[in-house]
């Protein structure tokens, strides 16, 4: 299947048949990771995370593929096995093209993401309840407070602050351990 009707899949929103056929990618990039010294689970894990990227960048409304999705894969696959290994050289950076430097910076993202989704897990579930009534599901803090049975709003919107103040705390403190 060419490019052209694994983009098609993914807009008409049958992305389960677009990432089967993606799949048909990953033995090329298993030689990759292979190739730079990773294992198969490396291989699989890198794999899951160019896709999780190119998934996330296809639901942003200015993005386009501008090459093939094997060339894409591999080039982030590359990136994001980079990464787990600690970085580039500056020489090696400043070598990237504009596409491959929009690419790395979407493999930044992403571990960004998931430190930050870590730091949201690692709260006590008062706060992870408040924080998702706050930002998911928009209520105001007198609703919170009365849902949450804090005495008034102030010490609901308090709660908020110290909440986002620990989770903030728990996100440098992965972003420095990551490092």
């Amino acid at each position: 299947m060419n490019d052209k009707k694994i983009l098609a899949l993914f807009k008409n929103g049958q992305e389960e048949k677009a990432f089967l056929k993606l799949y048909a990618l990953y033995p090329r990039i298993e030689k990759l990771i292979l190739s730079k010294g990773g294992t198969k689970n490396d291989a699989q894990d890198v794999f899951q995370e160019s896709l999780i990227i190119l998934h996330r960048n296809l639901e942003k409304s200015n993005f386009k593929l501008t090459s093939s999705f094997y060339t894409y894969l591999y080039s982030v696959s590359r990136f994001v096995w980079k990464d787990i290994q600690k970085g580039y050289s500056k020489q090696e950076l400043m070598d990237f093209s504009k596409e491959e430097t929009e690419m790395f910076q979407d493999v930044l993202e992403e571990r960004k993401f998931k430190l930050a989704e870590k730091a949201f897990s690692e709260l006590g579930n008062r706060c992870r309840q408040l924080l998702q009534l706050f930002y998911l599901k928009d209520w105001s803090f007198k609703v919170i407070a009365e849902h949450m049975q804090f005495k008034s709003e102030k010490i609901a919107k308090n709660q908020k602050y110290k909440c986002l103040k620990k989770v903030k705390s728990i996100y440098e403190t992965l972003i420095t351990n990551h490092s």
